[in-house]
């Protein structure tokens, strides 16, 4: 499951630097670095996650695995907000390219867990 993780980190990565390239462009400088910042909020809030919740996951019960997904996924949520906080605060961007790659990789990260959940036996 780790490496499942790192992967989707990996594209959603790729996504944001496809977007940047596209904003680049298409639209300027500011709106490049805008999708990257967006598809970098998304790339860390899924690293946070995968970090939190697979840190410790193999050989436990399945109630602490569950439990670890749990504080992995609230992570993700807390390095999501903080992110943009800080981001909307702090720096001039073009939101829609920023939230728009953003979205980007969340696409990539459901698109990975439902291709994993398909080939999963017993699925």
């Amino acid at each position: 499951m780790r490496r499942l993780g790192l992967w989707v980190v990996g594209g959603q990565i790729l996504v944001a630097l496809g977007s940047a390239l596209i904003c680049y462009a298409t639209r300027g400088p500011l709106a490049s670095e805008s999708a990257l910042i967006g598809g970098g909020i998304g790339a860390a809030a899924t690293l946070a996650q995968v970090l939190i919740a697979l840190r410790s996951s193999v050989g436990k019960a399945p109630q602490a695995v569950v439990r670890g997904f749990y504080r992995g996924s609230a992570m993700k949520l807390v390095v999501t907000v903080v992110l943009f906080a800080l981001v909307l605060r702090g720096r001039a961007v073009v939101a829609a390219p920023m939230f728009v790659t953003y979205v980007a990789t969340f696409i990539v990260y459901w698109l990975a867990l439902a291709r994993e959940f398909r080939s999963a036996p017993g699925m």
